[in-house]
């Protein structure tokens, strides 16, 4: 036989043995612009980085959502979503976590958590993951005082207390190229609680190019007079991983 051509069809059944990369990135972005009755923009981005090695797993997010009506900024909001994990069981991991929040279009300007505690994987399969986390932290805040006005009843004071922090995550691959997620995380101290959830429909266009829809909200349920207690943010995005 002619060695060429063996050591082609060797080449051609030898198996791909290289493991996979313990890292995974996303960049998401969109925008939505309307002309006529309503001048306005909207721009939102996330940037999402994972590394997952053996019983350790760390992510990173960032988003950002900037909104403009007839020229005037209406909502500008930066988040931070820090998270270290580590297994202790085939089901069971700890877990450590930092959320910020900074915007002036809320009840607080800076709206910081620090959490630490025990998950539990209900599934962990290709199709569908459901995670739950439970754990004790600590809480600042620095209210919003420059939205309301001189003469009105406001909550002028900073918050630093313990908290009792629960999250709830799934993502269900219902079909080869259609994913749908859901978070939703509560924040409970003495001051006020927080409830920040997410559902979100991805559908991938090709393997590294996917379409996102999303629809995040946060409640808080003591707020100053005038401010809203929710807040929400829709979004049509497009979605790249590495």
């Amino acid at each position: 036989m002619n060695p060429v051509i063996s050591q082609l069809e060797a080449e051609i059944e030898e198996p791909d043995t290289t493991p996979p990369s313990p890292w995974k990135s996303q960049i998401e972005f969109g925008y939505q612009s309307s002309k006529g009755n309503d001048d306005s923009q909207s721009l939102n981005g996330r940037l999402e980085a994972s590394y997952t090695a053996g019983q350790h797993r760390h992510t990173g997010e960032v988003k950002y959502y900037l909104a403009k009506d007839d020229g005037e900024t209406d909502k500008d909001q930066l988040s931070l979503n820090l998270q270290s994990d580590y297994k202790i069981s085939p089901d069971y991991y700890l877990y450590a976590n930092f959320k910020g929040l900074n915007t002036k279009y809320s009840a607080y300007f800076n709206d910081y958590t620090f959490s630490g505690g025990l998950g539990y994987q209900v599934s962990n399969t290709e199709t569908l993951l459901l995670e739950v986390e439970f754990g004790p932290g600590f809480r600042y805040q620095n209210p919003n005082l420059d939205e309301i006005d001189d003469d009105d009843l406001i909550l002028p004071e900073t918050v630093q207390e313990p908290i009792i922090r629960t999250n709830v995550r799934t993502s269900w691959k219902a079909l080869s190229n259609l994913t749908l997620a859901g978070e939703v995380t509560v924040t409970a101290g003495h001051s006020n609680t927080r409830v920040d959830s997410e559902v979100s429909v991805t559908n991938n266009i090709t393997e590294e190019i996917a379409l996102k829809i999303a629809q995040s909200q946060q409640y808080l349920d003591r707020v100053p007079p005038g401010l809203s207690k929710t807040d929400s943010v829709f979004s049509i995005n497009l979605l790249f991983s590495f």
